[in-house]
């Protein structure tokens, strides 16, 4: 891929992820769960933004998992079973500027289907 590409697809996820980020806010209550994929992992963690911690995190590459839509789907339940032991229900999904197909909605309804409400 050329250089210009790379650039121009970069900042234009850059600035798709600050327009979802600028709407929605994570709470003690219902939490932001943020994605990040790579080519070859997928990470996700539950961010609490009034005192910026955070409650909860999953890694793909500790659980030895690659970047597709198996991987995720275990990612997404290891991420709900980890809410439901904290007490948490409902969060709000940060797909951090990636398109909702693909790992990123795999994730998605694997968390739904395990007791976790978007």
């Amino acid at each position: 891929m050329r250089e210009t590409t790379l650039k121009r697809k970069i900042a234009l996820r850059q600035k798709r992820k600050l327009r979802v980020r600028g709407k929605i806010s994570g709470t003690p209550e219902c939490p932001r769960v943020s994605i990040f994929r790579s080519n070859r992992r997928v990470y996700a963690q539950a961010i609490e933004d009034v005192n910026s911690t955070t409650l909860a995190a999953v890694d793909g590459k500790k659980m030895d998992l690659k970047a597709n839509k198996e991987g995720a789907a275990i990612l997404g339940k290891t991420m709900a079973e980890a809410l439901v032991a904290k007490g948490i229900q409902e969060v709000k999904f940060d797909r951090n500027g990636y398109l909702y197909h693909g790992v990123v909605a795999a994730f998605a309804e694997a968390m739904r289907e395990n007791g976790i409400k978007l």
